[in-house]
C-alpha cells in the first residue's frame, strides 16, 4: 500500500524551537524520585490510600509508530519491566473516512482525549483542528490547576509547535541534529533536576525505521531496542529523585499508529490501526491485561491522576483507566471462538460468539436461514475480528464501542447463500426501575443505513408490550445515545429490545447498555 505519510517521521530539518510559552511557575529543584511501582501486596484500596498522601505526577511517553507485537519480539527489557509491573492494553484505532492512520490524527486523539470527529484533525497539517474547543491534557491541567508545572518535548516538532498550547509551561521542539537523543536528554534533565507535575515525551525513530525498512525488519527491532533504552533512562531519572517517597507517579507509554510489514501507514489494515497502552501507577495491577482501554483514555487518565475532575462539558471520549466500567458484553471475551465461514479473518483469531451474556437473550425466531454463520442474527464480537471481515466499509469508524460489543451485520451475513430476511432482536435483562419517575437509557451505537433496513429500540415494563423509543433509518456515526424514559406508575422493571431488520444491507452496533435513575 502506498505510504501517505512519508515526510513526517524522518529526522526533522527545522532548527531548534524551544517554546517556553512562559516562565515555569516553579523554580527547578534538584531532586530525585522513582516511577511508582504497583502496590500489590496491600491491595488496591491500600494503594489508593497510600497514593492520596503523595504528590501525584504523570509521565507520558509516546513511541511513534511502535507495534506492541514487535515490542514483544524485540530486546526491550525496560518496556518488559513496565509491563510486568503494570498494565498492558492493546487496542485499535480508526481509518478513513473518520481519519487516516497518520500521526496528526493519532497524537491529537491521544493528547486531547477525543476522537477525530471532535478534534477534527485529518492530516499532518492539522487543517481545521479544534484545539481551542478540545485542548491537550497539559493545557487542561494548567487551566484547572495553574500552579502545576507542565513540560512537553518532542522529536516530531508539530506536536510541540501546534498541538500543545501556549498555556503549557515549557514546550521544546528538539532540533534535527539531536533527534531522539536530544529529546531523551532533555526529558531526563527535566525529570531528574526539575520538579514537573506532568511531562509528555515523544520519540520518533521507531516510526522512521518503519518507513525506511518496514515493521518486519531487523532495523525496526533495533529502533525499538534503542527507544527502550531511552525509556529506561527516563525511568532511571525519576527513580533518582530524592522526593520519590513522597510522590505518586503514573507512567504511560503509548503509540499513535502502527506500521505495515513492508513499511508505512495511513491505510485501514489492522496492523496500521494497532496501538497500545502500557501503564504503571497506583491501583494498576501488576502484569494485568485489558481490552477496554482506548487512545483517548491517556489524557483522561493523566488528568484524573492529577486530581482534576473531568467536566462532562469537555466532551471527552476518554475515561480514566483507574476507573474501569463494567459492561455485560465484555464478560464474553473468554467465550469468543475462531471463524467459521469467514475467510479473510486470521484463522487463529478468537473473535465472535452467538451466546449472549447472563440475563441477555437473542430472539431469532423471524431470522432467515443460511448466510454467513458468524453474522446470523445478533453476534458478539471485537473490533479486531469484525473489521477484518471486510475492510473499508466504515467498520473501522466504530471507535466508541469497547472490547466486546453486539453487532447485527446484514451485509456480511448475506455473503453466503441465504433465504428470508435478516430479522433479529437483542433483548436486555430486566433492569430495576421505580414507577412514576424518569429513567435514562444510555448505550453506544454505530449504524450504517441501506435500502429498507431498520433499527428499532423498544422498551417494555414488567413484561408488558414493548414500546418503540427510537428508530434508525439513516446513518448514525459512533456515539453514545441518551434516551429519557417515562416509567409508568407502579412499574418495577424495564427491558430493552434492539431489533434489526433488513437483508443485504449494512449493520448496527450496540454496546454499553444501561438504565439509570437519579
Amino acid at each position: 500500500m502506498p505510504d501517505p505519510d512519508p515526510p513526517d517521521h524522518v529526522p526533522p530539518s527545522l532548527p531548534e524551537v524551544p517554546v517556553p510559552s512562559r516562565t515555569s511557575r516553579r523554580a527547578f529543584l534538584v531532586s530525585a524520585a522513582a516511577v511508582t511501582a504497583v502496590t500489590t501486596a496491600a491491595g488496591p484500596l491500600a494503594a489508593v490510600a497510600q497514593a492520596a498522601a503523595k504528590t501525584p505526577k504523570v509521565l507520558v511517553i509516546g513511541l511513534d509508530g511502535a507495534l506492541l507485537s514487535r515490542i514483544e519480539d524485540a530486546d526491550a527489557p525496560n518496556l518488559d519491566a513496565l509491563r510486568a509491573a503494570g498494565l498492558t492494553a492493546p487496542s485499535s484505532i480508526y481509518a478513513a473516512p473518520l481519519a487516516p492512520t497518520l500521526s496528526g490524527p493519532g497524537w491529537s486523539t491521544i493528547l486531547t482525549g477525543v476522537w477525530p470527529d471532535k478534534h477534527n484533525v485529518k492530516d499532518n497539517a492539522f487543517t481545521g483542528a479544534r484545539f481551542t474547543q478540545y485542548p491537550d491534557f497539559l493545557t487542561r491541567a494548567e487551566t484547572a490547576k495553574p500552579a502545576l508545572s507542565t513540560y512537553a518535548v518532542a522529536s516530531w516538532n508539530p506536536l510541540t509547535d501546534t498541538v500543545f498550547s501556549a498555556e503549557v509551561d515549557t514546550r521544546v521542539s528538539t532540533p534535527a541534529a539531536e533527534y531522539d537523543t536530544g529529546t531523551t536528554s532533555r526529558a531526563v534533565a527535566q525529570l531528574s533536576g526539575g520538579d514537573p507535575d506532568a511531562v509528555f515525551v515523544q520519540l520518533d525513530n521507531i516510526d522512521h525505521a518503519g518507513h525506511s525498512y518496514g515493521a518486519a525488519s531487523q532495523q525496526y527491532l533495533d529502533a525499538i531496542h534503542t527507544a527502550d533504552a531511552q525509556v529506561g533512562q527516563m525511568i532511571a531519572a525519576i527513580k533518582s529523585r530524592g522526593t520519590y517517597a513522597n510522590e505518586s507517579w503514573l507512567v504511560m507509554v503509548t503509540a499513535d499508529h502502527g506500521h505495515t510489514d513492508a513499511g508505512g501507514h495511513g491505510g485501514s489494515t489492522l496492523q496500521e490501526r494497532q496501538t497500545f497502552l502500557i501503564a504503571t501507577g497506583p491501583t494498576v495491577a501488576a502484569g494485568s491485561v485489558r481490552h477496554d482501554v482506548k487512545m483517548p483514555d491517556v489524557a483522561a487518565s493523566a488528568l484524573a491522576h492529577l486530581g482534576i475532575a473531568l467536566d462532562p462539558a469537555w466532551g471527552l471520549d476518554g475515561r480514566p483507566l483507574q476507573q474501569p466500567v463494567a459492561d455485560d458484553f465484555d464478560t464474553l471475551r473468554s467465550r469468543l471462538r475462531t471463524r467459521t465461514d469467514e475467510t479473510g479473518i486470521p484463522a487463529a483469531l478468537l473473535g465472535y460468539t452467538h451466546t449472549p451474556p447472563a440475563g441477555w437473550s437473542v430472539d431469532d425466531s423471524a431470522m432467515g436461514t443460511g448466510g454467513v454463520t458468524e453474522w446470523r442474527g445478533w453476534s458478539f464480537t471485537t473490533d479486531e475480528f469484525w473489521t477484518q471481515a471486510q475492510r473499508d466499509q466504515n467498520r473501522e469508524c466504530n471507535v466508541r464501542a469497547r472490547d466486546v460489543f453486539a453487532v447485527a451485520d446484514g451485509d456480511e451475513w448475506s455473503d453466503k447463500s441465504f433465504s428470508g430476511a435478516f430479522d433479529s432482536t437483542l433483548v436486555s435483562p430486566a433492569y430495576p426501575v421505580t414507577g412514576g419517575r424518569t429513567a435514562t437509557l444510555t448505550y453506544t451505537t454505530f449504524y450504517r443505513q441501506d435500502g429498507t433496513q431498520k433499527g428499532e429500540v423498544l422498551v417494555s415494563y414488567d413484561g408488558a408490550a414493548p414500546v418503540s423509543v427510537r428508530a434508525y433509518t439513516a446513518d448514525v456515526p459512533s456515539r453514545t445515545e441518551t434516551i429519557a424514559l417515562q416509567v409508568p406508575s407502579g412499574a418495577t422493571t424495564a427491558r430493552v429490545r434492539f431489533r434489526y431488520t433488513g437483508g443485504n444491507n449494512w449493520y448496527w452496533v450496540i454496546d454499553g447498555v444501561k438504565i439509570t435513575q437519579p
